[in-house]
């Protein structure tokens, strides 16, 4: 069997929770790894090689057909991909004024609400508000905290990842395969292009850029997106959305390994919490699957 027989296969049968939190646990590496970035490249260069190269990955595996693909499922890939892109921009000039772990706890408030909007039951909030209170003590407080602007950027980009949950789950029901999200991935790198590809050049003339630059796009965008969409097919958008609450735990963890950003007490109370949540709505979310 071919490795990507078995990477298909893998992707229909492998349980849509473990899709989610592989997706988790590689996006954050590649975050991590695309703030090293930011010194040469700037957040525009960084986020137009990681959604450019992610675009290249996927049109290699799916090669969608326009001329097959009906009107209205066309406008909705290129909304999704105006989409992926405003979220990357702005989740990448975030991340070069504020730590990894809280510019991913502010981002949470896209599938947080997400959760909420699509709660249905009374237990469905008791998982909310841990994911919640998990947030509540990762963000920071007093003078001195981190730049506004970033904290604003952060908030918009979540405001992106809940269109993406939403619009995510309809890309993957009008589209067979990963056609809908490689499409979509074109029109984000077009978005992003006009004010990252001077800064992007750079990465041609350095092995070392280039080769973090392949592993960010397959890290951040590529690899966990494909995850997310498979998942979107097979989940409710409200358990995704909370399952995603495991985002800023991750993240706190990845901003330690990779850039040194410690961890005190209060994150790691919050990972307790926000893990606590992620088990409580998948278990319930696979009771009423």
């Amino acid at each position: 069997m071919t490795p990507s027989l078995w990477l298909s296969r893998w992707l229909r049968t492998a349980p849509a929770p473990l899709l989610v939190l592989c997706s988790v646990c590689i996006t954050q590496v590649g975050s991590a790894l695309a703030k090293t970035l930011f010194a040469t490249l700037g957040t525009r260069g960084a986020v137009l090689v990681r959604v450019s190269f992610a675009a290249l990955m996927l049109l290699a595996m799916h090669r969608p057909s326009l001329r097959r693909t009906p009107r209205r499922a066309l406008g909705l890939a290129i909304l999704f991909g105006v989409v992926l892109g405003a979220m990357n921009w702005s989740f990448y000039a975030a991340l070069s004024r504020i730590p990894l772990g809280v510019a991913v706890t502010v981002e949470f408030v896209g599938p947080l609400g997400v959760a909420v909007l699509h709660s249905r039951r009374p237990r469905d909030l008791l998982w909310v508000a841990l994911a919640a209170g998990g947030i509540a003590l990762l963000a920071p407080v007093g003078i001195g905290g981190p730049d506004p602007i970033g904290l604003a950027l952060a908030t918009f980009a979540g405001v992106c990842w809940a269109l993406y949950i939403i619009l995510g789950a309809r890309v993957g029901q009008a589209f067979t395969g990963g056609t809908g999200l490689s499409l979509a991935m074109v029109v984000a790198s077009l978005f992003l292009a006009p004010g990252g590809v001077a800064a992007a050049a750079p990465i041609f003339v350095t092995p070392l850029l280039l080769l973090t630059g392949v592993a960010v796009a397959a890290f951040s965008s590529a690899i966990p997106y494909t995850l997310e969409m498979e998942a979107l097919r097979r989940m409710p958008s409200r358990v995704f959305g909370v399952l995603m609450s495991l985002e800023p735990a991750v993240a706190a963890a990845c901003g330690f390994l990779i850039l040194g950003e410690r961890l005190g007490p209060r994150a790691l109370a919050a990972m307790l919490l926000i893990t606590a949540a992620s088990a409580g709505v998948t278990a319930e979310g696979l009771e009423t699957a």
